[in-house]
C-alpha cells in the first residue's frame, strides 16, 4: 500500500494569479478589515476588495468577520448579502449573482487535494452562483459546483455537485428535497 508523503506535494499548476507582495498585503488587510468584527462598515470593505482587482456590484452588504482568500478571484453582483464569518476561499474565480444571499458561517470551498496520489497535490475549480441563490448558514458549497438561478442549500448542507434552479437541496451530500417556490 502506498503512503501519503507530503514532502513530495506540488501545488503546480495552480497560480495564485497576483505576485507574492500584493498577496501579503492582502493577507493583513484582509485581516484587519474584513474578518474583525471590530469594523461594521459595509462601504469601505467593498473598496478595499475593490482596490485588490474584485468585481463588487451596487448595494453589496459584507457583514463582519468575512475572510476573502484572493480578492482579484472574486465577482460580486448587485444587491447581495454576505453574511457574518463567511469563508469565500477564492483561489479560483468564484462569481456570486445578483441578489445572492450567503448566511451566517457559509464556506465557498475552491480548492481540494488530490488524495489518490502520494504527493496530495492541490486540485481547484471555480464556483457560480447565479442570481437569487441562497446558501444558508454554515453551508459548504465544494469547487466546481455551479448553483443555478435561485436554488437554495438549507443550512449545515454540503452541496457536491450542481444545484438546479428553483430547487432547495438539504444534506450532506446535499440532495434535492423540493422546488423553491417563490411568491
Amino acid at each position: 500500500m502506498q503512503q501519503t508523503d507530503l514532502s513530495a506535494y506540488n501545488n503546480y499548476p495552480f497560480n495564485p494569479g497576483a505576485n507574492p507582495l500584493k498577496r501579503v498585503l492582502w493577507f493583513y488587510v484582509n485581516a484587519l478589515f474584513l474578518k474583525t468584527s471590530l469594523l461594521p462598515v459595509n462601504g469601505f470593505k467593498v473598496i478595499l476588495l475593490r482596490l485588490f482587482g474584485a468585481k463588487i456590484g451596487n448595494k453589496v452588504t459584507i457583514k463582519p468577520g468575512v475572510n476573502v482568500k484572493y480578492p482579484w478571484h472574486l465577482t460580486i453582483g448587485h444587491q447581495t448579502w454576505i453574511g457574518e464569518n463567511v469563508w469565500i476561499d477564492c483561489l479560483v474565480p468564484i462569481t456570486i449573482g445578483n441578489n445572492v444571499c450567503l448566511s451566517q458561517g457559509a464556506l465557498l470551498l475552491t480548492g481540494n487535494h488530490n488524495y489518490k496520489i502520494k504527493s496530495f497535490d492541490l486540485i481547484t475549480q471555480g464556483i457560480v452562483l447565479e442570481d437569487g441563490v441562497w446558501i444558508g448558514a454554515r453551508a459548504i458549497v465544494n469547487p466546481g459546483v455551479v448553483v443555478a438561478s435561485h436554488a437554495m442549500l438549507t443550512s449545515g448542507s454540503v452541496a457536491t455537485k450542481n444545484l438546479e434552479a428553483y430547487s432547495i437541496y438539504q444534506g450532506n451530500p446535499a440532495t434535492k428535497i423540493r422546488p423553491r417556490i417563490i411568491a
